[in-house]
Order: C-alpha cells, then sequence, then structure tokens
C-alpha cells in the first residue's frame, strides 16, 4: 500500500491527471453558475492543485517536473491566439495609432503606480523592483524582475494575482462604466490581466477575446521596452 502511495505522490501521471481534472472541474462550474466571475477554471484549478499539493506533501519542484508537458503547450496556444485575431482583423481599420498610444500609455501607468503603491505600503526596493512588470504576462515579468533587481518567482505572484483580480473584476467593471465596445473590453483586459483574462473574454465573446491577446502580447513589450527608462526615473 505504501509502494502505491508513493508512486502517486511522484508520478508524472497521477500530477497531470490531478491539474487537468482540477481545470476541468472549473469549466464545469462555471458553466452550471452561468459564467459566475468568481468561477474562473484557472482560479478553481491553482486553488484546488496547491490544496492538493500541501496536504499530500508533494514537492513543489517534483510536482512542476512533472506536469512540464503542460507548461510546453502553453506557448502554442499563446500563439494560437492569433487565429481568432486573423479573423477580426478587418475590424482594426482607423484603431491602430490610437491602441498603441494607448497601451504604450496603460503599461507606464502599470510599472508607475505599481512601484509608488509598494512604496506607499512600506515594501523595500526590491519588492518595488519585483511588481514592477505586473501587468507583463507571467514568463516576460518573472525575466524583467530579475533583470531588474527582483525576485522572479515573487513577480510571477504578482502578476498571476493581478490576471486574477482583472478577470474577475474587469466585466462587472465594464458594465457598471457602460463600455459595451468588444474591441475597448478586450484591450483593456489584455493590457491589465493578460492570459487570465484573455481566456476569460474569449469564452464570453471571440472578437473582444482576439483582442485581449493582441493587447497581451503588445503590452508586454510595451513594459519590456519602457521599463529600463522608468526604473532610471523612479529608482
Amino acid at each position: 500500500m505504501s509502494d502505491v502511495v508513493e508512486w502517486a505522490r511522484t508520478s508524472p501521471l497521477v500530477f497531470i491527471a490531478a491539474t487537468l481534472a482540477a481545470y476541468q472541474g472549473g469549466c464545469w462550474l462555471r458553466t452550471r453558475t452561468g459564467g459566475h466571475p468568481l468561477a474562473q477554471p484557472a482560479v478553481i484549478g491553482i486553488v484546488v492543485v496547491g490544496a492538493l499539493v500541501v496536504l499530500v506533501d508533494v514537492d513543489y519542484a517534483a510536482y512542476r517536473s512533472g506536469v512540464e508537458v503542460i507548461a510546453f503547450w502553453l506557448g502554442p496556444a499563446t500563439v494560437a491566439l492569433a487565429v481568432p485575431l486573423h479573423r477580426h482583423l478587418h475590424r482594426l481599420q482607423g484603431l491602430v495609432l490610437p491602441m498603441l498610444l494607448a497601451l504604450v500609455a496603460g503599461a507606464a501607468v502599470s510599472i508607475t503606480t505599481g512601484v509608488l503603491l509598494a512604496r506607499w505600503l512600506g515594501g523595500s526596493d526590491v519588492i518595488e523592483r519585483t511588481v514592477a512588470p505586473k501587468a507583463a504576462t507571467t514568463p516576460v515579468a518573472i525575466a524583467l524582475a530579475d533583470d531588474l533587481g527582483g525576485i522572479g518567482p515573487l513577480a510571477s505572484v504578482f502578476a498571476i494575482l493581478v490576471g486574477i483580480l482583472g478577470a474577475i473584476l474587469g466585466p462587472w467593471l465594464f458594465r457598471a462604466l457602460r463600455i459595451r465596445d468588444p474591441r475597448t473590453r478586450g484591450l483593456a483586459m489584455g493590457a491589465v490581466s493578460h492570459g487570465i483574462g484573455t481566456s476569460r473574454l474569449l469564452h464570453d465573446d471571440e472578437q473582444a477575446g482576439a483582442f485581449a491577446g493582441l493587447s497581451m502580447g503588445l503590452t508586454a513589450l510595451a513594459t519590456a521596452l519602457l521599463l529600463p527608462l522608468l526604473a532610471f526615473l523612479l529608482f
């Protein structure tokens, strides 16, 4: 019996099955609740898998290594976001310049407010440098935080939290502000809550999700270009 338990605690097949089951359970719950903002598959998956890892006392490094095949497919999945964008490419007409200006301004505001908020709350210089790239996608945020002298793994936590909060609060905020244009919704959500928010919008509206995917990539690029300059001014 102990051999079976030990196999379950170390087998990549178990890790992959548990991760996929947790995410699928989140999808089922989202459908059952009519797309409730709190019923985010990514959030539910994180909570369930995190609880299992702690309760079963699985080393995180072993779990991360076991689900590497899932992490690998995140890259192609991100690239695949270009497919819905291609379907709605004609809707970019007359929007390119305002979109670029808005995303650059949004990236600058995100970096600046993140640093100033951390400073106001008494965070250290390292925390300020860690939170600065929070609006970029998780891999970009980790790389930028490391280069800036922050803590890469903690930067990923900030990025994921921002993504979760954006996916939960974004649709409610759009309704409160009466923002109905799917292009505007997508650009705003992708700029703030990157992958998690984009997946939420893709489920609700393909056009909004397509623009969120575009915004996510351009915001990561803008953040990478602006961060060195703003770091010089802020630090």
